[in-house]
This record gives structure tokens, C-alpha cells and sequence, in this order.
């Protein structure tokens, strides 16, 4: 029991500390709007991270080797996503510059919502989940693999999100939220075109 769930822990702050285009997109949307919408769109990541641990433990290598045929095409949907939110994120930051927390209509809800949906892209994660747990040899204590990399996730996730809160109470000017934003957009863009490059 210990050792899955530790195995879990490990794995699930593996798959999540590296930062990527959604580290920068929680960040990004808990310093534009609130902590409560950061810490809901970190809870869809990990929920993700959760879903995709589980289905490695129930089905490790056959399923990571029928997702791996639409892979690509995973890869391009994301990466389409992430680009219409850069310009989604930078053309609301120029067409109203003094947007502030209180103008932005996200909502916790759509944030996990969203976040879920667009972190669920990446088969990458089931197939390094399956790696992992298939390497342990196919040990019991699935259940506390997937609670472990949940739990790693979510806090890991929540701390992205506490970053880009406390980054935004700082950001408080309409100059200082534009650049931000402009800046959020411009890594997201990046990220997102790495993940086909």
C-alpha cells in the first residue's frame, strides 16, 4: 500500500511539475482572475493526470497502444487549442486594456472544465503512466498508485495556481495585466507549437 502510493506521489510529480503550456495557462488565468478559478482550472489538470493514472493501471499496455495510432492528431488538437487561446487570452488583453479581475467572466466551473478537456489531449500521459506502472511489474495497489499521482498533481497544480494569484496581486495596473497577458499568450504559443514540432 505504502509503496504504490508512494510510486503514485512520485509519478504524479513527475508528469506534472515540468512546466508546460497548461502550467502557464493556470498561472496566467489565476493572475487575470482570482485564485478560486487558478486553483478549479489546477483541479481539472490533475483530475486529468488522475484519469489517465487509472487507466494505466487498468489497462497499461494495450490501451497506451491504442492510443498511440491518434497521437498525432491528440498532438495537433491540443496544440490548435492552445493557440486559439493565446490569441484568444492576447486579442482581450489589446481590445480591452484595463481588464481586471472583476471583468473577466471565467468561472471555476468552465476553468476545470476546460482545463480537464485540453490536459486529456495528451495521450503522452497514459503512455508514461503505463511505462511506470508496467515497470513496477504490475504490482496491487492500483488504487493508491492513482489516489498518489492525483494527490502529487493537484498540489503541485494548486501551487501554479497560488504563484499566478500572488503574481496577480502584484499586476494590479492596466499596463502591468496587458503584459502579462501578452506574455502568457506568447509562451502558450510556443508551448503549443513545440508539442507538434
Amino acid at each position: 500500500m505504502t509503496g504504490a502510493f508512494l510510486a503514485g506521489v512520485i509519478a504524479g510529480f513527475g508528469v506534472a511539475v515540468p512546466v508546460g503550456a497548461i502550467a502557464v495557462l493556470i498561472a496566467g488565468l489565476s493572475a487575470r482572475t482570482s485564485l478560486r478559478v487558478g486553483a478549479a482550472a489546477g483541479l481539472g489538470a490533475a483530475t486529468a493526470d488522475g484519469v489517465y493514472a487509472l487507466i494505466a493501471v487498468l489497462g497499461g499496455a494495450a490501451l497506451a497502444g491504442v492510443i498511440a495510432p491518434i497521437a498525432a492528431p491528440l498532438r495537433w488538437a491540443a496544440a490548435a487549442v492552445l493557440l486559439l487561446l493565446a490569441a484568444h487570452t492576447a486579442w482581450s488583453a489589446l481590445a480591452n486594456p484595463a481588464t481586471t479581475r472583476e471583468t473577466d467572466r471565467t468561472t471555476p466551473a468552465a476553468a476545470y472544465v476546460g482545463i480537464l478537456g485540453l490536459t486529456l489531449l495528451n495521450p503522452a500521459t497514459v503512455v508514461y503512466f503505463a511505462a511506470l506502472v508496467l515497470g513496477r511489474g504490475g504490482e496491487g495497489g492500483g488504487a493508491w498508485f492513482v489516489l498518489g499521482a492525483f494527490l502529487a498533481s493537484a498540489s503541485w497544480q494548486l501551487l501554479v495556481a497560488g504563484s499566478g494569484s500572488l503574481a496577480g496581486r502584484f499586476l494590479t495596473g492596466a499596463r502591468a495585466r496587458l503584459i502579462t497577458a501578452l506574455v502568457s499568450s506568447g509562451v502558450i504559443a510556443v508551448l503549443a507549437i513545440g508539442l507538434v514540432v
